[in-house]
């Protein structure tokens, strides 16, 4: 499910060296969350189930692709980074460095947590 509300922060946030890895976690999402919804979360692009699922965020240097309850997370692919109480998250750069096999787990294990 796409919202206008999605589409401009992308389009405003998201520069364009980062758009093929945006548009692949997008298509990671519609496939392992299609009932997730795209959203805005502090204004940047997000998704949300019965909860927040995961945010991206932007640095000059990468993409940050968080998980809401990504420390509750089994995380057997060690690419999960923070040290917060509940969130996780994942720095993307290139499409070439997605591991797309663990942010389809990522993506599977938010989903598991959010339907509880």
């Amino acid at each position: 499910m796409s919202s206008e509300e999605f589409d401009k922060a992308v389009e405003t946030k998201v520069p364009d060296k980062y758009r093929p890895v945006m548009d692949a976690l997008r298509e990671l999402m519609r496939e392992g969350a299609p009932q997730a919804a795209e959203t805005t979360l502090y204004g940047s692009p997000a998704w949300k189930g019965n909860k927040a699922l995961a945010i991206v965020s932007v640095s000059k240097t990468h993409l940050t692709f968080a998980f809401e309850r990504g420390a509750e997370f089994d995380d057997p692919h060690g690419l999960l980074e923070g040290v917060g109480k509940k969130t996780r998250h994942v720095k993307l750069k290139t499409l070439d460095g997605l591991n797309r096999d663990a942010l389809r787990d990522y993506i599977a294990q938010a989903v598991t947590l959010d339907a509880e």
